[in-house]
C-alpha cells in the first residue's frame, strides 16, 4: 500500500517543527568534505525524520542527504520498489546564517516517478504537497496554474546565478530580459513559490535529486512547466545533478526557454 499524502503529512510536520526551530539562529556550520555546509539541525532532522518514516511505513528505505554517496547510490539501483528522498534541511547556509528561508523536502519515489512530494517551511507554517495525478496545495489551499498575460520584460525571475556557466550568467546581467530578479537560497522552496505563483521565471544551472524531487512534482500538479537546459525533462532518479528551466504559467515557458538557450543555456 503507498502512502498516503495526508497521513505523511501528519508524520512529517511535527518532526520538522520541533528538530529545526529550536535550533534556528542558535547552530554553529560544519563545512562537508565537498565544501558545503552542514549543522546539527541537519543530521538530528535527518535521523528524527528516518526513525519516524520506519516506523510507519518499515518497507520503504530512506536516501538522506546526509548519506555517504556509496550509501546513495545503493538505495537508487532498488529504487523501483519505492524509497523514500530526503533533504532534512534546504537551505543549510541560509538556515546557518539566520535568514528564515529553509525547508524539508520529502519525495516518494517508485519505478522512476515522483509519486508524492512534500516542502515544508516551518518559519511560515506552510506545508507544499502534492501527489501524482491528484494536484498540489499549499497547506489545504489547491495551486492551480494561471495566465499572467506578461511578457517576459515585466516578469520576476529567481535565477540562480553561481551555478550557470559564465557566458549565460553574464548574459542574464547584460542583456537582461526580466523586470526583477531575485535568488533565495533554497531549491525545493524555490519550486514551490514558483508553483504558488510568487513569482514568474526559474533558473538554476545545477540540483540533486533531493533538491528537486519534491518540488517538481508540485509545479507540476500545479501545471507549471520545466526542463533541463538541454531540453530534457528534470526528473532523472540518480545521483548526477539537473538543471533547471521553469515557469508556472505555460505560455512564459517557450519564451523563456528560447532565450535562455539563445544566450548560451
Amino acid at each position: 500500500m503507498p502512502p498516503d499524502l495526508e497521513q505523511v503529512r501528519a508524520v512529517v510536520l511535527p518532526v520538522a517543527r520541533q528538530e529545526l526551530l529550536p535550533r534556528f539562529t542558535r547552530m554553529a556550520a560544519m563545512l562537508k568534505s565537498d565544501g558545503s555546509i552542514v549543522t546539527e539541525a541537519d543530521l538530528a532532522c535527518q535521523q528524527a525524520l528516518a526513525a519516524t518514516l520506519a516506523m510507519h511505513w518499515p518497507q520503504i528505505p530512506l536516501l538522506g542527504e546526509e548519506m555517504d554517496v556509496g550509501a546513495q547510490q545503493r538505495l537508487l539501483d532498488d529504487a523501483d520498489d519505492g524509497l523514500w528522498c530526503l533533504d532534512p534541511l534546504d537551505g543549510t547556509s541560509n538556515f546557518a546564517a539566520g535568514i528564515p528561508y529553509f525547508a524539508v523536502a520529502l519525495a516518494y519515489i517508485r519505478r522512476g516517478e515522483v509519486q508524492l512530494g512534500l516542502v515544508y517551511d516551518p518559519v511560515r507554517d506552510e506545508c507544499y504537497s502534492a501527489a501524482r495525478g491528484q494536484g498540489a496545495w499549499r497547506n489545504d489551499v489547491p495551486l492551480r496554474a494561471h495566465a499572467t498575460g506578461l511578457p517576459l520584460s515585466r516578469c520576476v525571475a529567481m535565477v540562480d546565478f553561481k551555478r550557470l556557466s559564465p557566458a549565460l550568467a553574464t548574459r542574464l546581467v547584460c542583456a537582461t530580459p526580466f523586470a526583477s530578479q531575485r535568488n533565495f537560497g533554497s531549491s525545493a522552496l524555490d519550486w514551490c513559490m514558483l508553483a504558488a505563483g510568487r513569482g514568474h521565471l526559474y533558473l538554476h544551472g545545477r540540483q540533486n535529486l533531493w533538491d528537486y524531487a519534491a518540488g517538481s512534482l508540485i509545479l507540476a500538479e500545479a501545471g507549471g512547466c520545466a526542463a533541463t537546459l538541454q531540453g530534457e525533462p528534470v526528473l532523472r532518479v540518480g545521483l548526477q545533478p539537473r538543471s533547471v528551466v521553469a515557469t508556472l504559467d505555460p505560455a512564459l515557458f517557450g519564451p523563456w526557454r528560447e532565450w535562455v538557450a539563445a544566450a548560451g543555456g
